[in-house]
């Protein structure tokens, strides 16, 4: 099995995402009835695709004046999917204002304005404006930055061996993690399961894919990833990131969705993990039996 991060791990590393990832996988197997296949998961055979490190700034002498990220930051397409974020957060979270509503911005649409009405929702608490743009910037420039995509696919590609039976991402590493078996049908993958993706967002994420989706006769149609013969698109129904939860008009009906509930850590990649859903998901794709669910 190979897992591909999502965003914000930048001052993490394979080890640390082993040490939570790993513990979290068991877990999920065990509340689907695996408990053969979770006592032989560990380190050895979980390969992580780690790519954080590509979003951490060098260090550098501070002086009087450095920079930190603000609302001012946020460019165009970070605005957009911020706004999609502040939409998402709102339809499931009742401490989230509308972004039709009133907001104590200056500007009702704003960046500013959907940072602070995001300061306010169960998923975002807690999380700091610089780190929620931070996020945002490392969305856009995947999807945006050749190099930075090239590099990014370079690292999955590397931990993904003969071995490799199942490909796992979460978040900005679902994107990735689909990529890469499009771009690979040669590999040895049969199974991917993505967890809070946003793939299926229009316009930001979805057209942006590689290979771009298709037009066919129900509209545009993303592909099918590589040789996979099993795609589980796992969701929370209340994950603002994940804001389309049924990835079936858009890649087609073989892909099996299922929503999922993770209390107050909706977007959280440990109760993805432990959820039975993905634990049956796995369990199936590496015992090659009827899923368990």
């Amino acid at each position: 099995m190979v897992c591909v991060h999502g965003v914000g791990q930048q001052y993490k590393g394979a080890d640390v995402l082993a040490a939570e990832w790993v513990p979290a996988l068991r877990d999920g197997l065990r509340l689907a009835g695996a408990d053969e296949v979770a006592r032989s998961l560990d380190t050895g055979n979980v390969g992580f695709a780690f790519y954080g490190d590509l979003f951490r700034p060098s260090g550098h002498r501070l002086d009087v004046g450095d920079p930190w990220l603000t609302a001012g930051d946020v460019t165009d397409f970070e605005a957009e999917l911020l706004a999609e974020w502040w939409q998402g957060a709102a339809d499931t979270d009742p401490g989230v204002i509308s972004p039709r509503g009133r907001t104590l911005a200056r500007v009702p649409g704003s960046p500013q304005a959907a940072l602070r009405a995001l300061s306010g929702s169960v998923f975002f608490a807690g999380v700091a404006e610089r780190a929620l743009i931070g996020d945002l910037r490392q969305v856009r420039l995947y999807l945006n930055d050749a190099e930075i995509r090239r590099m990014v696919q370079e690292r999955i590609a590397a931990v993904v061996g003969a071995g490799a039976r199942v490909l796992v991402g979460h978040s900005l590493g679902a994107v990735a993690a689909y990529e890469a078996l499009c771009a690979h049908p040669e590999w040895p993958v049969r199974a991917l399961l993505t967890l809070g993706a946003p793939l299926g967002i229009r316009n930001l994420i979805f057209d942006r894919l590689r290979p771009p989706p298709t037009m066919s006769e129900g509209g545009l149609l993303g592909q099918w990833p590589g040789a996979a013969t099993a795609w589980t698109n796992v969701a929370d129904a209340a994950d603002p990131v994940a804001l389309v939860k049924d990835l079936r008009p858009q890649f087609g009906r073989q892909v099996k969705s299922l929503t999922v509930s993770n209390g107050a850590r909706a977007h959280a990649v440990s109760p993805y993990l432990t959820a039975r859903e993905t634990g049956a998901a796995i369990a199936a794709a590496l015992c090659g039996a009827e899923d368990h669910a």
